[in-house]
């Protein structure tokens, strides 16, 4: 019927504006900042290594870089385990 797909952000960084449209055929362009250069662009995640090597290979990109938001935990255990982040007394605890 209907299958979920989970997506990763590529942050694309460009050289000039023009090669803005010719990045939607790679990904979803979701986001563009023409003043800092750069383009916010959703893959697919089966897809993430192909599409960075083909963008790479762009002679208008600079540089390809993939979001790490999927990877981290969005509860604080990791941290609070390594020492980094330390539980308040306002924090909740459960």
């Amino acid at each position: 019927m209907f299958e979920l797909v989970s997506w990763r952000a590529l942050i694309v960084r460009i050289n000039s504006n023009r090669v803005i449209r010719s990045l939607r055929r790679y990904g979803l362009v979701r986001y563009v900042s023409r003043h800092m250069h750069y383009v916010v662009l959703y893959v697919n995640q089966d897809e993430v290594e192909t599409v960075t090597d083909r963008l790479e290979k762009l002679r208008a990109v600079r540089y390809v870089k993939p979001s790490y938001r999927p990877d981290l935990d969005p509860t604080l255990t990791d941290l609070e385990m390594s020492g980094v982040y330390k539980l308040h007394d306002e924090d909740d605890k459960e």
